[in-house]
């Protein structure tokens, strides 16, 4: 066959490029109403209880506000929050990035399996979590006769609302290193590793800086949510003032016992530190987009 049977003809008219519609299809007004009822949405269910914790927080004037958090047992509410926050970042940072290596730069028996555990926190009810550790190491648990005979206290102590932290905050540094590490592949590890480069080099100096931002936005989250839960420690702590009661808890029993102004004043703490973290979740955000 010659190249002249292949050819188009001459004659052939050209292809006529078409554009693309526009994205935004819809009239000025139909995108000026969904956004005002976004607007809206968000300022009742978001903004506008933001506002009303602290307006409540504030309204017996600045004595009561700092009375209510320098309290004896605020402060320890306080102090129990950021060390429970503190332990359950550092050894869920440890997991996220372990298990994320292995998952995303290996292949081996069980690894849909491992995944499974991951998410498993994310469609178990915080309560139901908290209620296991009760049946595992309570008094009437499984292993509680042997913790009480060597004096072990795991459930109703700072053990047992750090293991509850742990479980309902792991999957947040895991899945967001997951999907990344996937993507980046094994190419740069093996390069390195071909040149000399031992296990542990290369994970610190390769693996580790492309998914540091990534890492850092997951410790995030796992912060965020470590000091702002209830459920499973509600269950796990006992509600002893004074030695269990996190920030969440303390805001509870004060509000129960009709301290409002206390029980906002607690509350303005959290919704500070929740926005602290929003600020910094928006920058990581925009070093992310950055680099991809």
């Amino acid at each position: 066959m010659s190249v002249a049977e292949i050819a188009p003809p001459a004659t052939a008219p050209a292809r006529v490029i078409r554009q693309a519609p526009p994205v935004h299809t819809e009239p000025p007004a139909v995108r000026i109403a969904i956004i005002t009822v976004a607007l809206v949405f968000l300022g009742l269910v978001i903004g506008l209880p933001l506002v009303s914790v602290f307006v409540q927080a504030f309204a017996k004037g600045w004595q009561t506000y700092v009375a209510a958090l320098v309290d004896p047992d605020a402060l320890a509410a306080i102090r129990l929050t950021l060390i429970v926050a503190a332990i359950s970042v550092g050894l869920n940072l440890v997991f996220g990035l372990v298990a994320s290596w292995a998952i995303a730069k290996f292949e081996f028996t069980g690894k849909s399996f491992l995944i499974t555990l991951i998410d498993l926190p994310f469609s178990v009810s915080p309560v139901v979590a908290g209620l296991v550790f009760v049946l595992l190491f309570g008094s009437q648990g499984l292993i509680g006769p042997f913790l009480q005979a060597n004096d072990i206290k795991i459930v109703f102590a700072l053990p047992g609302i750090v293991l509850a932290t742990v479980f309902v905050t792991f999957p947040f540094v895991a899945r967001e290193l997951i999907p990344l590490m996937q993507e980046q592949g094994t190419s740069e590890e093996e390069a390195a590793i071909s040149l000399g480069a031992s296990g542990l080099s290369t994970f610190f100096r390769v693996t580790l800086p492309n998914v540091k931002w990534a890492l850092l936005y997951g410790v995030l989250l796992c912060n965020a949510r470590a000091m702002g839960e209830f459920g499973a420690v509600s269950v796990v702590s006992g509600h002893i003032r004074g030695l269990t009661n996190t920030m969440p808890l303390q805001i509870e029993i004060l509000y129960n016992e009709y301290q409002f102004a206390a029980s906002f004043a607690v509350a303005s703490l959290l919704a500070l530190l929740a926005l602290v973290t929003l600020c910094a979740k928006t920058i990581l955000e925009k070093r992310l987009t950055r680099e991809h």
